[in-house]
């Protein structure tokens, strides 16, 4: 069956505001959310915790939000309503449809080239005869999970897996948010030791699981169900020496208590799935548990942090 899109246009300045409120609610529970430029006009530069970004601050967005079945549009109403009283924006239409019945990951990642992250190499089953000499080869193909080496976000994590991890290391590490375990794989390809995966998403576990057995580490890798550190598996794997979470900002933010109760002293985190405009929001939540940043890998509009226990 194909997922539903719901979707409704509101002026830029408050696009963030109603885009949370679908992403924070539980019933209807979104698989993703985002907002698309709809109608622009002049872009001035708005000043980040890094650097200059060029962003459309006026004009009409398109807030979308993506359903595994039909949600009901009272209840989407009932979501939003606090966000039209924070923001006095009354909504008008909200349109809901159903999306063609296709595997949408595995289309967009077709035919993608191979990527080289550090000591890593991240290539399909189809460029089996491209893998150089000298590197560490993670075969992960396209399918129903996220995380193929090929966004910047999961390519910021495997630089820094490859820089701080030495080989022959091992550390206690868990890799939240795991997607299709490239993370975990890698950890595990370069320590031969036992890696802790976790995601929301009980396909992605399956595919974490196969995939490890792909690379030869199906031994090492355990992968759980997991909302945050909403299993007892990793609760009682702590303290971890090492933590990577490529998931989004605001459940980063979310997480800040439950990683520095989780990260051993001295232990390092690993944080993606970050907007440039959204580091500094993730850095304060980290500092106000006591994890400083450390260093930062920026790709486009996309930044990897690198945040010490």
């Amino acid at each position: 069956m194909g997922l539903w899109k719901a979707s409704f246009i509101v002026p830029y300045e408050v696009a963030e505001i109603f885009s949370t409120a679908l992403e924070d609610a539980y019933a209807p529970d979104a698989l993703a959310v985002s907002t698309i430029e709809t109608a622009g006009s002049n872009a001035p530069l708005v000043k980040t915790a890094s650097d200059w970004n060029e962003v459309e601050a006026h004009g009409l967005w398109t807030v979308e939000a993506l359903y595994e079945s039909a949600p009901d549009e009272a209840a989407l109403r009932a979501v939003l309503a606090g966000a039209e009283s924070e923001t006095k924006h009354r909504l008008t239409d909200i349109t809901i449809a159903q999306m063609p019945d296709e595997d949408w990951v595995t289309r967009s990642l077709e035919g993608l080239d191979p990527v080289r992250a550090g000591r890593f190499f991240v290539y399909g089953s189809h460029d089996a005869d491209k893998v150089p000499a000298g590197v560490i080869p993670l075969l992960v193909d396209a399918g129903q999970a996220f995380g193929t080496g090929h966004h910047a976000t999961t390519t910021g994590c495997l630089e820094f897996i490859s820089e701080l991890v030495r080989p022959g290391a091992k550390p206690n590490a868990l890799d939240i948010g795991t997607g299709t375990g490239v993370l975990a794989i890698a950890l595990a390809k370069l320590t031969h030791c036992n890696v802790l995966a976790s995601d929301i998403d009980p396909v992605a576990v399956k595919v974490t699981i196969a995939n490890a057995r792909a690379n030869g580490v199906g031994a090492f890798v355990k992968a759980r169900t997991a909302k945050g550190f909403g299993h007892p598996a990793l609760k009682s794997g702590a303290p971890y020496d090492l933590i990577i979470a490529n998931i989004l900002a605001r459940p980063l933010v979310s997480l800040a208590p439950s990683f520095r109760s989780h990260l051993d002293f001295g232990g390092t985190l690993i944080l993606s799935g970050i907007l440039r405009t959204q580091e500094t929001m993730v850095t304060s939540a980290m500092r106000m548990q006591g994890l400083m940043l450390v260093g930062r890998k920026p790709k486009g509009d996309w930044v990897t942090l690198r945040i010490q226990g």
